[in-house]
């Protein structure tokens, strides 16, 4: 394969890549910067490093949302035990009479 046409579908995945980044953006409600969106003139420049990892604030906001999911999770597993050690029910005697009286029947 030629090089050209190595480069023209990378630069083709790249800009489908950015779409789905931006869109993806969109759903938070964060505005896509132009460091995502490639412009002709900053394909043939070098890319800059960017800027990775979580503000404070996002890592807070992370953080409360899995202790909030942890704790259901661990509510829901705890419901179902106590199920378990419930008291069995008994038969009234009337209700085994019956019973029995209709095993002597057979």
């Amino acid at each position: 394969m030629d090089t050209k046409n190595i480069l023209t579908d990378l630069r083709a995945e790249l800009t489908r890549l950015n779409r789905a980044i931006a869109a993806i953006e969109a759903l938070d409600g964060n505005i896509a910067t132009s460091a995502t969106t490639t412009t002709p003139a900053a394909k043939s420049a070098p890319q800059q490093a960017k800027r990775r990892g979580l503000t404070p604030a996002g890592r807070r906001r992370l953080s409360a949302m899995m202790k909030a999911r942890w704790a259901a999770r661990r509510k829901a597993a705890s419901k179902p035990a106590q199920k378990k050690t419930s008291v069995r029910r008994k038969l009234s005697p009337a209700a085994r009479k019956k019973i029995a009286d209709a095993q002597r029947k057979r």
